[in-house]
């Protein structure tokens, strides 16, 4: 979690009823944030494993399983996310490291399930490997973007169309969506297409953010 509270991404269920008594509840299991946020690679891992695994499997059932459990992972993920930052600020147990453990496991997060999701599709269609890469890599450039502009204008920039939360939304849509679409024609064309905007809105969301950054110090030149 980073160690300024003002950098954080803002997000209105950290103010929740119920975030606020898990977190509780993880700080009386002695949970540290560091630990949640390594926890969340392993959610992202078993996430990634249902991806590569559904697309392969001929039972209709069997498939909308390893897709419930792809959902399952991404959105394990996504709570992991939430409930580091509490217990670092809430719970007051950041740590030096704490900025280091906020931002490499969701890199590692982010990669597993977009690449996994491509060799998934790739059962239907090869390229979709190379969309899986290409929405790994535009995530990694919109995380880019952020941690640049705050380095430079010391202020963090979360703002999307494709930021972390759009992205997983979307490819939680899309596990719902494909285990629909091999119910109704057993196909799988959906997935390749989504990873490719997936990448494609990455990419102008990290330039979006640096066009910000840029304009931001323009303004301070006299």
């Amino acid at each position: 979690m980073p160690s300024d509270p003002t950098a954080r991404r803002p997000l209105k269920s950290r103010k929740t009823a119920w975030a606020g008594a898990l977190s509780l509840r993880l700080l009386r299991w002695k949970f540290t944030p560091n630990a949640v946020s390594v926890l969340s690679v392993v959610f992202a891992a078993a996430g990634a494993a249902c991806l590569y695994a559904a697309p392969r499997e001929a039972c209709t059932g069997c498939q909308a399983f390893w897709w419930l459990m792809a959902i399952l992972g991404i959105q394990l993920r996504l709570l992991c996310n939430l409930m580091d930052g509490l217990l670092a600020v809430e719970g007051g147990l950041k740590s030096a490291v704490g900025d280091l453990y906020n931002e490499v496991p969701d890199r590692l997060a982010d990669t597993l399930l977009l690449v996994a999701a491509g060799y998934g599709a790739a059962h239907w269609h090869p390229w979709a490997a190379d969309a899986g890469w290409a929405a790994a890599a535009g995530a990694l450039s919109t995380a880019y973007a952020r941690a640049l502009g705050a380095s430079l204008t010391g202020k963090q920039d979360f703002r999307g169309p494709f930021a972390k939360q759009h992205r997983m939304a979307i490819l939680t849509f899309a596990c719902i969506a494909g285990a629909v679409e091999y119910a109704v024609n057993r196909s799988g064309h959906l997935m390749p297409w989504v990873l490719a905007l997936v990448a494609a809105g990455s990419v102008a969301t990290a330039a979006r953010r640096l066009l910000t950054t840029a304009s931001i110090l323009r303004s301070r030149i006299p």
